[in-house]
């Protein structure tokens, strides 16, 4: 054992020559700060720019966004132009849009401008606004967007942003050019200038990126699509890439109601930021920082929380600490203090979605639900939610094409399609991480088997049916910096779903109704197959001598109140509330539209197709003539309780009898003819 000892020692003398120890005072020595810009440089994935396509749709979303709240927040309707192009790379010649690589973004608004001195610290500094620290609704929150977006640009083409804004038509346009010193997240100004610009007031933004451009699910197309159905008082001009102009005009021409910025709530803090702001307030006593620094607290109930806590309501807030602090904390949360005030939020309303999803969306039913406000962790919110379900209806069939070999994976397009879910938070749309997303799990969850729609376990439903969802908060709960999904809270998830069956009830009441309209039509036309061969051999067996015309319309009025007649026509008139038992619900068919048309914000009566829409947005739908003396009616109705009040609801066909097609609420759009040739 003696002898492998210097062997043991010299081994370890050589690995401390080879590896020299370092000493604390080196390790201090390479400490150093890490600047937010810095930081996001090397993890620009978080912020959303984890590929070219979505770093392109990042960047043009970051933009559209500042543009609209500038817009609202100054009082004005948003007019706002996106153009993208695509950029040369060195002195090649410009490649087609679905092969390039580089594009430049400009965003051009009318909003209210922004002042000279503020204009490099907001394109050129994260984490600089003004939205972070505001309790309102608002689509920006955290002062990273379009910072974030220059930051991209200038990391992939070394270009600077490019901005242009004017206060006021008496004002001159100051003209920046800006880049990120990411080290010390300041603004590096490469040009400052005043310019000519034939705009009176607002805001251009120009950002050359790498990218690539891609139609279809997530594209920069698609965001603008689902922007203009959750903003219908905006009107958006898009110049694409391949030389396309594509305008959607404004639907609604008031502008929302401008958000009430609003206290914090004593449920939405913790015991952290209360010891925080007892150091900070302005309150000369407890007792009125808790009634001046929080909302919904009344100088009565903060006397009562002091006595409660046991702490005098004249103590200085910032003698307040240890456990007289973590006492009144937990005082604070146990006492019932009323929910904050919903001024603060501005939610999109039933009729625009209505009016956003049958601009947008070809189908047949749409209907859209307003939940109450509600509260998580103190902070108001309000879920919405909207349904569009069917394929447009076009009295001319479609000659059915020769079936075709599929492709392995491949699938016939048809009613085995899923449902799409499209998701917003305070009015923008979200197309990324849609698994991860509260409002994705929650149309997950809804059994929509119960309202006649088939669906898989744990799958979507099956149909072509499209499924709106947005939430509306002072602070929407993103699960990460690139605002792309919403956290799973339980109050949030619980709202979500009670909206999402809302819309299921209505729309399980519009296809059972449409099911037996179109048993009652086919008897119906049963009935008038025979009408006139009977009006004949009655003429016969009178020798001539009868009244055929006047024992036809006979008949047919027989057949028409067998069916439901007249009486189903006034039971099911065509009222500003929708179908009888479908509010805020609009149905379309081959002869016009039916329901809430009438309260859409263009002013189309009820039964009438909107008009004035572009084509890359609008519905058209064919009239077919109808024969005389036949009147599209549905049985008579008997009254039976639905979503909540006594609402009439088509009564069964009796026995041996199939339902006919009505008019009121409901319409097939097509005529099914028994077999045998109708005379």
């Amino acid at each position: 054992m003696a002898k492998h000892k210097p062997a043991v020692a010299a081994s370890k003398k050589a690995d401390s020559r080879a590896a020299p120890a370092v000493t604390a005072v080196e390790m201090g020595a390479r400490q150093r700060d890490i600047s937010i810009s810095e930081f996001f440089t090397k993890n620009r994935h978080l912020l959303g720019f984890d590929n070219p396509r979505k770093a392109l749709l990042t960047c043009v979303k970051e933009a559209v966004d500042n543009a609209l709240d500038a817009c609202e927040e100054a009082g004005i309707l948003p007019d706002v132009t996106v153009q993208l192009e695509v950029v040369a790379v060195g002195s090649s010649a410009l490649p087609p849009a679905s092969q390039a690589t580089r594009f430049r973004i400009t965003v051009t608004d009318n909003g209210p401008g922004i002042v000279r001195q503020q204009i490099p610290k907001i394109f050129a500094k994260l984490l600089y606004g003004s939205k972070f620290h505001r309790l309102r609704m608002s689509r920006g929150q955290q002062g990273i967007g379009i910072s974030a977006a220059g930051m991209y640009g200038q990391l992939t083409t070394g270009k600077p942003v490019k901005i242009i804004s004017r206060t006021g038509p008496k004002t001159p346009a100051h003209y920046f050019e800006v880049q990120i010193d990411t080290k010390k997240n300041e603004p590096l100004i490469h040009e400052n200038k005043q310019i000519k610009w034939d705009q009176s007031c607002g805001t251009q933004v120009a950002i050359e990126v790498e990218g690539r451009y891609q139609k279809g699910r997530a594209s920069v197309d698609e965001y603008l699509d689902q922007t203009s159905i959750a903003n219908p008082h905006v009107r958006l001009i898009y110049r694409t890439p391949e030389g396309e102009t594509k305008e959607y005009p404004r639907a609604y021409h008031e502008l929302p109601p401008s958000p009430k910025e609003i206290k914090p709530h004593p449920y939405g803090i913790e015991f952290g930021m209360l010891l925080k702001m007892l150091q900070e307030t302005k309150g000369e006593t407890l007792s009125s920082f808790l009634s001046s620094d929080f909302c919904r607290v009344p100088p009565a109930l903060a006397d009562e929380i002091c006595k409660t806590a046991k702490v005098s309501p004249r103590a200085r807030p910032r003698d307040i600490r240890g456990a007289i602090a973590e006492t009144l904390y937990h005082t604070i949360q146990a006492t019932k203090i009323m929910a904050p005030p919903t001024n603060c939020l501005s939610p999109i309303g039933e009729k625009a979605i209505l009016s956003g999803l049958y601009r947008q969306i070809k189908g047949e039913f749409y209907t859209a639900v307003s939940r109450p406000p509600s509260v998580y962790r103190g902070n108001p919110f309000i879920i919405e939610a909207g349904l569009a379900f069917g394929k447009a209806p076009d009295s001319t069939a479609k000659p059915e094409k020769p079936a075709q070999p599929l492709a392995e994976g491949e699938q016939e397009e048809g009613d085995s399609e899923l449902a799409r879910v499209i998701r917003y938070a305070n009015r923008v749309p979200l197309l990324y991480q849609q698994s991860a997303c509260a409002s994705f799990k929650a149309v997950l969850a809804t059994t929509w088997r119960n309202y006649g729609i088939s669906q898989s376990r744990g799958a979507l439903p099956a149909g072509p049916m499209v499924i709106f969802v947005h939430i509306a908060s002072v602070w929407v709960p993103f699960t990460s910096e690139s605002k792309e999904a919403i956290a799973e809270y339980d109050e949030i998830h619980k709202d979500i779903t009670l909206a999402l069956r809302e819309c299921g009830r209505r729309l399980g009441l519009f296809l059972r109704r449409r099911e037996r309209a179109a048993g009652e039509f086919r008897r119906r036309n049963i009935f008038e197959l025979y009408i006139e061969e009977v009006v004949e051999a009655c003429n016969r067996l009178k020798g001539g001598k009868l009244p055929t015309e006047r024992l036809k319309a006979q008949l047919q009025k027989i057949a028409s109140s067998r069916t439901g007649g007249s009486k189903t026509d006034k039971t099911l008139g065509k009222t500003g509330a929708g179908p009888e038992g479908l509010p805020h619900s609009i149905i379309v068919t081959a002869e016009g539209v039916d329901g809430a048309a009438s309260l859409l914000p263009d002013g189309s009566p009820s039964g009438q197709p909107l008009a004035d829409v572009s084509d890359e947005i609008q519905v058209k739908e064919k009239r077919p003539t109808s024969k005389p003396g036949r009147k599209q009616t549905t049985k008579a109705m008997t009254g039976k309780k639905g979503l909540g009040k006594a609402v009439p609801v088509p009564s069964l066909p009796k026995k041996g009898a199939s339902s006919q097609r009505h008019t009121g609420a409901v319409h097939t759009g097509r005529k099914a003819h028994p077999t045998g040739k109708k005379k």
